[in-house]
């Protein structure tokens, strides 16, 4: 119906191209398509053509997987060549080909960018991380995910520079030791979301630090994170009272006499109560579970 509407002419009303760009269709009326339509608007004439480049130009989100899964490089470089007023960025389905030459101009002219999402784009290198520090002081959430490259020079740099941070995802970033996380808890105490998952040298340093510099924490993850203790789960039942979630699983040094304290508050755990797991498991073996009086 909304094609027909922009390609429909009037003696009367004329056609939606005679409506004020900025002011009207960019707005109220393309933002609320999907931009692989946009895209295909171009193609109608030289006057949608122009009006899409507009509305690119003007563009405060950017997710690429909005277009597929497989966004080619020269299409993405276009897209976002004139924009300079972007705030949310995602480009996980970049991760294919995304280098430091295609991100770097986009967040050089893009100072006002408060989420960025980069999971999983292993061909970036430390300088993206240093320009994204040094691009976007107002930057809030960044997920670096799978993002290997990731090392403590270009952690301390977003530390110095984005104290605004409120989420960060560290997820398999293999560099980092409990010295660079540390550095970043302490310059961002706002922060609310943080995930240290699948790194097997992050440890009980990172997650006291963590605890005591941030006490707005919410959400933690330290799936996988081998060297963490019962004491560091502790002392982040004691500093973070906001605390709402926390995954521990393989963290076969975590045990539920440090668990439970978090339990009774309400936390959400992804692991179950010992009695629990020996429930679940004797169902699976033998098809059901017998009573058992809990009170006993």
């Amino acid at each position: 119906a909304l094609w027909c509407l922009m390609m429909s002419v009037t003696p009367t009303r004329g056609c939606l191209l005679d409506l004020p760009w900025e002011d009207i269709l960019v707005p109220h009326i393309l933002c609320h398509l999907p931009l692989q339509q946009l895209l295909s608007l171009q193609r109608v004439s030289k006057s949608f053509q122009s009006l899409i480049q507009l509305y690119l130009a003007n563009m405060r989100c950017f997710d690429s997987s909005q277009i597929g899964p497989a966004i080619p490089r020269a299409a993405f470089v276009n897209l976002l060549k004139d924009n300079e007023v972007l705030q949310q960025l995602a480009l996980q389905s970049c991760s294919n080909w995304l280098t430091d030459q295609e991100l770097l101009p986009v967040i050089g002219q893009n100072h006002h960018l408060h989420h960025i999402q980069l999971k999983g784009c292993a061909q970036l290198s430390r300088h993206a991380l240093v320009a994204i520090s040094l691009s976007c002081p107002n930057l809030r959430q960044l997920s670096l995910a799978h993002c290997e490259w990731v090392d403590s020079l270009s952690l301390r740099s977003l530390a110095d520079h984005c104290k605004a941070l409120e989420a960060v995802d560290l997820t398999a970033c293999r560099q980092l030791k409990d010295e660079a996380i540390c550095y970043l808890v302490q310059k961002c105490g706002r922060l609310k979301s943080l995930s240290l998952a699948v790194n097997a040298n992050v440890g009980n340093v990172a997650v006291e630090e963590t605890a005591k510099c941030c006490p707005e924490l919410e959400h933690l993850d330290l799936t996988g994170c081998l060297r963490v203790k019962n004491d560091s789960i502790r002392v982040l039942a004691e500093y973070c009272p906001k605390l709402r979630s926390l995954k521990v699983k393989h963290c076969h040094n975590v045990a539920e006499s440090s668990l439970s304290i978090l339990r009774s508050r309400g936390v959400e755990l992804d692991v179950e109560p010992p009695m629990q797991r020996a429930l679940v498991l004797l169902q699976d073996v033998v098809g059901f579970a017998p009573f058992i009086n809990l009170q006993i």
